[in-house]
């Protein structure tokens, strides 16, 4: 039995500062007979963290604090212990030295949870001491891949909200746990993890052999887990259909889908695309997790999406002219939405009507009327874009300019006096020319209409908590283009790796940009219909900054490397 030498927990707290004493008097004179531990009432009061009141307790009872950070929990656990176990009293298994297991608890006061732990796991417990917060965290993150994914054999749920059905099922870790059917199991846990990893996108690939998932996390492609025995892959494949309403026994053509999920509090969208391939069929699940970034959003900045100063100031003024069509070009996953959702967010003032037409709606923004294009109901870009028109806007977005006549009603619809914003797929801001003309638009509309062409990619960032000064070698500075007497004493930054960044090196994105201002130079050119490499030229001599300019300026600031550049944009 082990003797605990009591301390008073308020003593511990004045002695270390966190609080003082006429702080807890005046906190226990407020008690109103409220039955709560002194720690719970601080902690309410916001005079201290979590963390303050778990290292206290493991002071008063001469027990080590842990710190469980990026902790995750080694799956051999979770054969051994129930995960509800660990949620109902709070704890999570560290480490097991013979016959004594290591666990860090919220309360190690709670005598009756240790007992029966002991009994349930039949081991003695060594108490260690977390927070609350940093213990369902833990839970969150190794309650997935680590629990699940490493063996396709093991007892591999969530459960899928269908837009007709007025039920809302939940995924969470206990659901996962209690499924008994390995495939199901799996695939729910795959989707949980990439969830709490913030991946954009869940890649199922098969080869002759095997099943790779992968998740694309900050733009990039990292495996989730070992490779899956081929065997399962016509299962996997099956439970995806299943959940996205599509055909079961189609292999030969591409499908698309959609299902929703509903985990705890939010619903998060899933779109489906699925692929046959040589070995299979291959699938792509898009996560839309709406919720989680709609409040990040209506106080998004475009500052905060690391533009840089030469280009935000004339693309601030863009956005706020009274008419005319703001256009932001870039590939696919090249953060366009982002941008016009923190333009949109900037200007909204409730004075005026606003109304976006998006396919996906990607994000909810608070005073927007956002409208869903639904292709297989017949609404298009174009005819939702007319039937807008009608609604008396004054603002106008469109999701994105596919065919000629969705770019026509949106250049006649900025000549009429609305702001338009929108997105195009081109490589830079002078392809977007030859895009616009090639569908059929005249270039006097054309010129009239526009206000500013802006060009973006995402590059990672550098981890601020790993990452390493290095210096270029002349071989390096070729290679990129860049002048080695110039650079070659320049202090650069590479990766390293940590727990902060999933030893990635990287740990999220920021915009370089591309700013084309409509000077009446500019706009001659384009009515002359002269070479875009022409007007490239003029742009430049005017002051415009390359994609690559803005790249390499990322990488003098530290904030991004060479190699990083390289990878999103060519080397001029």
């Amino acid at each position: 039995m082990t003797t605990y030498r009591r301390k008073r927990l308020g003593d511990i707290l004045v002695a270390k500062g966190y609080v003082t004493q006429p702080q807890i008097d005046s906190v226990l004179a407020r008690t109103d007979g409220r039955e709560k531990r002194l720690g719970e009432m601080l902690l309410d009061e916001g005079l201290i963290s979590e963390e303050v009141i778990a290292k206290t307790l493991a002071e008063q009872r001469d027990l080590h604090y842990t710190d469980l950070g990026n902790f995750r929990i080694n799956p051999q656990f979770f054969e051994k212990i129930p995960v509800d176990l660990m949620e109902r009293y709070q704890f999570v298994p560290v480490e097991e030295t013979g016959e004594t297991l290591v666990v860090a608890m919220t309360d190690p006061n709670n005598i009756v949870a240790i007992d029966e732990i002991e009994m349930i796991l039949g081991k003695a417990l060594d108490i260690r001491v977390s927070s609350p917060s940093a213990i369902i965290d833990a839970l969150k993150r190794s309650g997935s891949s680590e629990h699940v994914l490493h063996s396709v054999s093991e007892d591999f749920k969530f459960h899928i909200v269908r837009d007709e059905d007025d039920r809302e099922e939940v995924l969470s870790l206990e659901s996962i746990d209690r499924d008994e059917s390995p495939i199901i199991k799996l695939m729910h846990t795959t989707i949980f993890d990439a969830i709490q990893r913030r991946a954009s996108d869940i890649h199922i690939e098969s080869t002759d052999k095997n099943v790779m998932i992968k998740y694309r996390i900050d733009g990039v492609l990292y495996s989730a887990t070992e490779p899956i025995d081929i065997k399962f892959h016509s299962a996997i494949v099956s439970r995806i259909k299943v959940m996205s309403d599509l055909d079961i026994a189609e292999r030969r053509i591409p499908q698309d889908g959609r299902f929703k999920i509903r985990t705890g509090s939010k619903t998060i969208d899933f779109r489906v695309s699925i692929l046959p391939s040589a070995f299979g069929e291959d699938v792509v699940i898009r996560i839309l997790d709406k919720e989680s970034i709609t409040a990040g959003v209506n106080v998004l900045k475009l500052e905060s999406l690391g533009f840089n100063e030469n280009d935000l100031r004339p693309f601030r003024k863009s956005i706020r002219e009274p008419y005319g069509m703001v256009l932001v070009t870039g590939p696919t996953g090249s953060g366009k939405t982002t941008t016009l959702y923190a333009a949109i967010s900037e200007i909204t003032t409730g004075e005026d009507k606003l109304i976006t037409i998006e396919d996906p709606v990607e994000y909810q923004l608070r005073g927007v009327t956002q409208i869903p294009v639904n292709e297989k109901k017949g609404l298009t870009f174009a005819k939702g874009l007319r039937s807008i028109l009608r609604h008396d806007p004054d603002k106008i977005m469109v999701g994105e300019i596919r065919d000629a006549e969705t770019a026509q009603i949106a250049v006649q619809s900025a000549l009429t006096g609305h702001l338009v914003f929108t997105t195009v797929h081109a490589n830079n801001a002078f392809d977007v020319l030859g895009r616009f003309l090639n569908m059929g638009i005249e270039p006097y509309n054309f010129v009239s209409s526009l206000n500013c062409i802006l060009a973006q990619r995402l590059v990672r960032t550098l981890c601020t908590k790993c990452k390493k000064q290095i210096r270029l070698t002349r071989q390096d500075c070729e290679d990129s283009a860049l002048d080695y007497d110039q650079y070659g004493k320049h202090v650069f930054y590479d990766v390293v790796g940590c727990k902060e960044c999933n030893y990635t090196g990287y740990r999220g994105r920021q915009s370089i940009t591309e700013f084309l201002d409509l000077s009446d130079r500019i706009r001659e050119m384009i009515l002359e219909r002269r070479p875009s490499s022409e007007i490239r030229k003029a742009a430049i001599s005017e002051g415009m900054t390359t994609l690559r300019q803005s790249a390499v300026a990322k990488v003098l600031a530290g904030e991004t490397t060479l190699k990083e550049i390289n990878r999103v944009t060519f080397i001029e």
